[in-house]
């Protein structure tokens, strides 16, 4: 069994009760019988003896390196490496300064002159090494990129346990891979960590074994870089969508500017229009015509005169009117195709005041 650093000042406690009280459990006990510590520490045993006794002695080895006589206290040791006191008349403790790792692990043996005989306990040392994260920091340029650390650690004894930590939470097992070889009477070993960079990350390597009261470890530092905005597919679709509207804003520019020639009318439009009003304005020509009663047919003379009075031709019929008003009709039609611009035949009125003419046209 390993007894573990901090029940040490306990087994103290207990041999000067004992001397105490004078309660033993045992007449001869060492303690403890298992020690496992760092190479370079001190290892520390007690011995309890129920009774009187002369001489004690300590083998480390195979070799005696320290004698104890109870009568006179006295204490003779090899080599400044071994030390032994008086706790109290019946404990004694024995001290190995610095110890330094063998290949296999050093018994301690204790013996007691007498009946008592000798109780055995071993030593186990440990090697603390060195560890290094290769590479130390990383930078990556985007999130979500597998980022990936070696963890590398020298001369240790036994294999080093290896854990990976991330901002100071531990990182699961399935995450990283650990490989040892032997390097001597020693062992190196080498563990990768695998993941995704989500954002800036404290990464820690950490190496133990089971004498050390805290792990050797070693950091680097992830740092997720921010890739500045990518304006390209937005300044394209603005584009394209500025592009699109003006386009439509073009058709719908040329559609209202075709509409508002299409209805503003031309010139010849404007004075058929005007030449309509004025003749539709004009003594209802629109609604009237009239027959000329005294046409008189080519090889006529102008003196010969018709007793037929004009005739004038209304929905209702035809009506005849005095003589007198043919020339108020034609008159009219004189005076509205001179207004109207009208360049056709003209009306001749003769000193018998009946007008010859070939024809007149209304419209």
């Amino acid at each position: 069994m390993v007894a573990p650093r901090r029940s040490r000042p306990n087994l103290f406690h207990i041999c000067l009760l004992l001397c105490a009280t004078g309660v033993v459990l045992v007449e001869f006990q060492l303690e403890p019988l298992n020690v496992t510590l760092l190479q370079g520490s001190d290892a520390r045993f007690n011995a309890t003896v129920n009774g009187t006794w002369e001489v004690m002695t300590w083998d480390v080895g195979g070799l005696m390196v320290l004698t104890l006589f109870q009568n006179t206290c006295q204490v003779i040791s090899s080599s400044e490496q071994f030390s032994a006191r008086f706790l109290c008349n019946d404990c004694v403790e024995f001290t190995i300064n610095n110890v330094t790792r063998s290949g296999d692990p050093s018994p301690v043996i204790c013996r007691v002159l007498g009946e008592y005989g000798f109780k055995t306990a071993h030593i186990y040392i440990q090697e603390s090494g060195t560890v290094n994260i290769r590479g130390e920091n990383v930078t990556v340029a985007q999130q979500g990129q597998q980022v990936e650390f070696q963890c590398v650690t020298s001369a240790w004894f036994p294999i080093a346990t290896v854990k990976w930590t991330e901002n100071g939470r531990a990182v699961n097992s399935s995450l990283y891979n650990t490989t040892s070889m032997a390097d001597g009477d020693t062992f190196n070993s080498i563990s990768i960590l695998k993941f995704q960079a989500v954002r800036n990350t404290t990464v820690e390597c950490q190496a133990s074994v089971s004498s050390l009261t805290s792990p050797q470890f070693s950091s680097a530092f992830l740092v997720v870089v921010s890739r500045p905005t990518d304006w390209t597919v937005l300044i394209a679709v603005v584009v394209s969508i500025g592009g699109f509207a003006l386009l439509v804003l073009l058709i719908l520019g040329i559609i209202f500017c075709y509409k508002r020639r299409k209805e503003q009318p031309n010139y010849q439009d404007e004075r058929r229009r005007a030449r309509m009003h004025s003749q539709m304005s004009g003594g209802n020509a629109a609604e009237q015509s009239y027959e000329n009663a005294g046409y008189l047919p080519e090889g006529s003379t102008s003196n010969t005169q018709t007793s037929v009075p004009p005739s004038r031709l209304t929905d209702s019929g035809f009506s005849q009117e005095n003589a007198s008003k043919v020339s108020e009709v034609v008159d009219d039609v004189n005076t509205n195709q001179a207004r109207d611009g009208y360049s056709g035949a003209h009306i001749n009125v003769g000193e018998s005041g009946v007008r010859k003419h070939r024809h007149v046209t209304i419209v």
